[in-house]
């Protein structure tokens, strides 16, 4: 489904003389072929949409990571031209769920799997990527289970 609209833009793009979102759109793209090639030879598949959001974070991570380093390098233009292709990324991710809820679905999970001390996190974080990977910042998940286990 994301790849469907992924296609959609890049036609709109095409036919509304948009260059830097046809560019974003067409590496994106890009990107996703490369993880395809790369599954022709994997044994478990998962479905396209987890594969098209996988690539997405990814290059969604990379993009910031480039945007700080630009930033405290002075390369305000370099930033800002990665800043753009940040905001195409993030058009095509899900709504990423606030604090608050990661918090609750943590709580949920902790409750669920009888975690009660630090030494359950992996368990924790394992059951927590595999629900909600695609829309919590796993990055920051594991500070707020690590502060729910103590």
């Amino acid at each position: 489904m994301i790849r469907e609209q992924l296609k959609s833009a890049q036609v709109e793009a095409m036919k509304g003389g948009d260059k830097e979102r046809l560019a974003a759109v067409r590496l994106i793209l890009a990107k996703l072929k490369d993880r395809d090639i790369e599954l022709r030879t994997a044994s478990n598949v998962p479905d396209d949409d987890t594969v098209v959001v996988e690539v997405l974070q990814k290059m969604a991570k990379q993009r910031r990571e480039s945007i700080e380093m630009f930033q405290n390098g002075c390369r305000d233009e370099l930033a800002a031209k990665e800043q753009a292709e940040l905001d195409v990324i993030d058009s095509f991710l899900p709504a990423r769920l606030s604090e608050e809820e990661t918090k609750a679905a943590i709580e949920a999970i902790k409750a669920e799997v009888g975690a009660s001390s630090v030494k359950d996190m992996g368990r924790v974080m394992a059951a927590l990527k595999e629900r909600h990977g695609s829309v919590i910042d796993m990055s920051k998940a594991g500070g707020l289970v690590k502060a729910a286990l103590i």
